[in-house]
């Protein structure tokens, strides 16, 4: 069949720039989706790599990793263990929304 004058669906796509297609605000959610995953994975592995007792990068921090534990090294793995986030959540509700949850539970 001869080709039609119609404009194709890649010819559309085509003629759009980077900008056009990506920089819109119904992308912006997946963009913060990603940027967040991205950011936390970032933070995890920095941590892990800077802080962790059970990680060393020099080899100086290697050389003594048969010996038994010392109260140092139980002291560096408590403070890894016992960090802000943790003790900050300690204390509230297993809840996204404790107060929300409460006042739909609660007998009237």
């Amino acid at each position: 069949p001869p080709p039609t004058s119609r404009p194709t669906i890649m010819a559309g796509v085509a003629s759009k720039t980077w900008r056009e297609i990506w920089i819109r605000p119904e992308v912006y959610p997946i963009v913060v989706a990603i940027g967040g995953a991205v950011g936390l994975c970032s933070f995890f592995c920095a941590r892990q790599i800077s802080s962790s007792p059970g990680f060393r990068v020099w080899k100086d921090g290697r050389s003594n990793e048969g010996i038994p534990e010392t109260k140092n090294r139980v002291r560096e793995g408590t403070q890894w263990r016992e960090h802000f986030v943790r003790t900050t959540v300690r204390g509230m509700k297993p809840a996204i929304f404790p107060g929300l949850n409460d006042a739909m539970t609660s007998p009237k």
